[in-house]
């Protein structure tokens, strides 16, 4: 008997190509360090997050069937992922991203998520075919959102009837990718997670903290918004009903997947029946024992 998803987990899921360096580094550095690669892609990260908290994600993403894809799947399957609602292509390949991150932070990164975004609505069938929803019955649960979707299909979604029921959580893939997000901030049930420089992209704006990001962004249409600023405060909230909390000061040893760590850990929280307050501390506390190289729980 196949197991029903909690939450479903929509956008990139493809291998992280990670180099990383003890030292400081610049345009041009060549240093001794490690390079990984492990399954990643903001749904994956977030998915990954989610089962490490008890939760059972489903996956809705692009996949291809090459050796690399067929290697993805089982890594999903083994850590306990639904993958049978997953769009196999014979055509296009399995996505990569790829990052340099030194003692000070993320240098560069490329990500290739090209056959997601040619994949386009075809991720998305098993939403209305009837095998997870439809346009009469749709889905009514938690839905994890990833901005690496085109502009095109993140405008489809803010409208569609397949969402119109979903608890609708969305992330940015990178701060050049935010201005995607757009087209969710008139939609009555989605909540945005972004970092301070992400909601000024999508203000056209600078913001000082947190705080003020909140109620700008909610001023400008957005249902729920959480904004984090590394390690200074982090702010979530509706309009003029705004809260805040610190994260704890740690070292930090890597970048990449943290945001969507955090974004994984409140959702998780917040499901579990957790307060705004407390919701908001937990996530903070998995996002940075996650950058502190421990395991993020």
């Amino acid at each position: 008997m196949s197991k029903s998803p909690d939450i479903l987990c929509i956008g990139s899921v493809l291998w992280d190509v990670i180099g990383r360096a003890a030292s400081h580094m610049r345009v041009g550095s060549d240093v001794p360090g490690r390079i990984t690669r492990l399954p990643g892609g903001v749904a994956m990260n977030i998915a990954m997050t989610l089962n490490r908290f008890g939760m059972t994600p489903a996956l809705l993403t692009a996949i291809g069937k090459d050796p690399e894809g067929e290697e993805l799947i089982a890594e999903a399957e083994r850590m306990g992922m639904i993958t049978s609602h997953v769009y196999r292509s014979d055509d296009l390949p399995t996505d990569v991203y790829m990052a340099i991150e030194g003692a000070n932070g993320l240098i560069a990164a490329i990500a290739d998520a090209h056959s997601l975004e040619a994949a386009g609505q075809k991720i998305l069938r098993p939403l209305e075919d009837g095998t997870l929803g439809s346009a009469a019955a749709p889905f009514q649960g938690p839905i994890a959102l990833d901005g690496n979707l085109t502009e095109e299909l993140l405008q489809q979604i803010a409208g569609s009837p397949l969402f119109a029921q979903a608890d609708l959580r969305v992330a940015p893939a990178s701060p050049g990718k935010a201005a995607r997000l757009l087209a969710l901030l008139g939609h009555s049930s989605a909540t945005l997670y972004v970092n301070l420089e992400e909601a000024g992209l999508l203000c056209q704006t600078v913001f000082d903290d947190a705080a003020d990001a909140v109620e700008t962004l909610c001023k400008r249409g957005a249902h729920r918004v959480l904004v984090t600023d590394g390690g200074k405060k982090a702010a979530e909230g509706t309009r003029n009903d705004v809260i805040t909390a610190t994260p704890p000061s740690v070292m930090v040893t890597r970048v990449t997947g943290a945001g969507d760590t955090f974004m994984a850990a409140h959702i998780a929280s917040e499901i579990s029946g957790m307060s705004r307050y407390d919701a908001l501390s937990r996530a903070l506390n998995a996002a940075a024992t996650y950058v502190s190289g421990e395991t993020p729980l």
